[in-house]
């Protein structure tokens, strides 16, 4: 049992920010029903149909039936579900709702216990709060693409924005849910791709608060501290992390290269990031006697953090993503395997799990609008007008 069973979550969302917080509260035990219009809108661009790992991806532990908002019935059925719900999900416009007659307000004033969660790209309110809110554009005006990159501002190799904005929704979901629990209330939870970015910006926001000045481009080394980023081995480059003075002389002990700690122009963490290329060159000229992995090795056997920089392939081929049960691959029906990433976050008590493969099209409608009280007639009716 997770510590979500019993919760109700109506799933209006697409893409990726609304599913991927709906996907982690069905892991930890919800009961998410995905309310899709009956033609669907999975495709994306990225293969067809439900097949497709964009859909895959974020979309297990979930249930799908097919509703159509925008027709009468649709939406009286719609309301029928939410007077059994605990909370609606939805990543429009913030216009969108409302001008179906479904917006938080009056879908709270029908069921005050209902937790109403909106994701968008900027924001409920504002002068961009109608804006189409996509990852990329976010990442660039939330300032994380100024402070990533090389050579030029460059974006997160993964959508980030969509992916902040999934779990803050789900966060903030989590603490109405036990806000309600001593209220006996719900209300409004309102995140976005902006918001989200900008809330994990952490010290590069700090290093502008206290200078006035935009930090740079961060590249693959940490602005504050060295050697703490990419360096080369013989084979490949790998990462290495010095945070503190006695990993900087265990570094140049395991590296048989005491005079670097001699060496007045490395003797202070600032004296190290001032003289960052010429303490790399001195670094990568004995780093390339031996492989990455057997430094590797040496340096975190000494108590400095030090790993490889792995693509997918050894990501799920990694001996403690197995072991943590972070590779996930559940049989199905008609694609015969899919693979999926595990739970990142493990209880002891009331585990989530995985139990529901991405659904298929309106598998579930029948059943869902059964479970609100639906009649055979009524459903009969939904199918005969294109509604369900």
């Amino acid at each position: 049992m997770g510590p979500l069973a019993g919760v109700r979550v109506l799933d209006l969302t697409r893409y990726l920010a609304g599913p991927y917080c709906t996907m982690l509260l069905g892991d930890m035990g919800a009961d998410v029903i995905k309310l899709e219009a009956p033609r669907g809108a999975r495709d994306f661009g990225a293969g067809p149909s439900d097949a497709n790992y964009f859909f895959l991806s974020v979309n297990r532990s979930k249930r799908s039936a097919t509703l159509d908002l925008h027709h009468p019935l649709g939406r009286a059925a719609f309301l029928r579900l939410v007077d059994g719900a605990d909370v609606v999900v939805e990543n429009f416009r913030p216009s969108v709702m409302p001008s179906l007659g479904l917006g938080a307000d009056s879908l709270r004033a029908r069921n005050p216990r209902l937790i109403y969660c909106g994701i968008s790209g900027f924001g409920a309110s504002g002068p961009y709060a109608e804006r189409p809110g996509f990852d990329q554009i976010a990442q660039g005006m939330s300032g994380l693409m100024s402070v990533t990159g090389t050579h030029e501002p460059t974006r997160a190799g993964i959508a980030i924005g969509d992916v902040l904005a999934g779990l803050f929704a789900a966060h903030g979901i989590g603490l109405a849910l036990y806000h309600r629990e001593r209220s006996g209330v719900g209300q409004v939870v309102e995140t976005s791709l902006l918001e989200g970015l900008i809330g994990v910006l952490t010290w590069s926001a700090g290093m502008y608060f206290a200078s006035g000045a935009p930090p740079p481009l961060a590249g693959n080394h940490h602005p504050l501290s060295a050697p703490y980023g990419v360096h080369r081995a013989r084979d490949r480059a790998f990462t290495i992390a010095c945070g503190n003075e006695k990993q900087w002389r265990a570094l140049c002990r395991a590296l048989d290269a005491d005079g670097l700690s001699a060496d007045a122009r490395f003797a202070t963490p600032m004296g190290r990031v001032a003289e960052r290329a010429a303490l790399t060159a001195a670094l990568e000229a004995r780093l390339a006697t031996a492989d990455a992995a057997q430094w590797i090795e040496r340096l975190n056997a000494v108590g400095v953090p030090s790993g490889p920089i792995n693509d997918m392939r050894e990501v799920f081929a990694d001996v403690q993503v197995r072991a943590r049960d972070m590779y996930v691959e559940l049989p199905h029906p008609r694609l015969g395997t899919i693979k999926t990433t595990g739970l990142p976050v493990k209880l002891s008590h009331s585990p989530g799990a995985i139990e529901r493969l991405p659904p298929e099209l309106g598998a579930d409608t029948d059943a869902v609008l059964r479970e609100a009280g639906l009649s055979p007639d009524d459903i009969a009716a939904l199918r005969a007008a294109a509604a369900a």
